[in-house]
């Protein structure tokens, strides 16, 4: 009864395989990433409404997130470079949040995630 199903909802998330180096007109390496992650998979999961009291204090004060995911699949892949389709399910889009912190715990994982605009161009 940690994570009733009936609280679940269904998410996509990406992990970071990869960082790839940016190269400029000449070859050279400029010190960026362009980052690589895997195709979007889908999982259901506890999802808050919003940030709480409670979560503040869990995660810390200094700690900037919007929403957390609670699941008790203690081998669930998603960790803090990963990438989220939460509001916005269509994966053809740019991802809407990103982890901010992990919490595991003996019986649950709970994420801190915070939402982001991302624009490709």
């Amino acid at each position: 009864m940690r994570t009733l199903k009936r609280n679940q909802r269904k998410i996509y998330y990406a992990t970071l395989i990869k960082g790839e180096p940016v190269t400029d007109e000449w070859g050279n390496e400029t010190g960026e990433y362009d980052m690589v992650y895997s195709d979007p998979s889908p999982i259901r999961i506890n999802v808050s409404a919003a940030q709480g009291r409670l979560e503040t204090r869990q995660f810390g004060q200094t700690e900037n997130y919007d929403r957390t995911l609670i699941t008790d699949d203690m081998d669930c892949p998603i960790d803090e470079s990963s990438i989220l389709w939460i509001d916005d399910l269509d994966t053809t889009k740019a991802h809407d949040y990103v982890v901010v912190k992990v919490a595991p715990s003996l019986n649950v994982k709970q994420y801190a995630v915070r939402k982001v605009n991302v624009s490709y161009g």
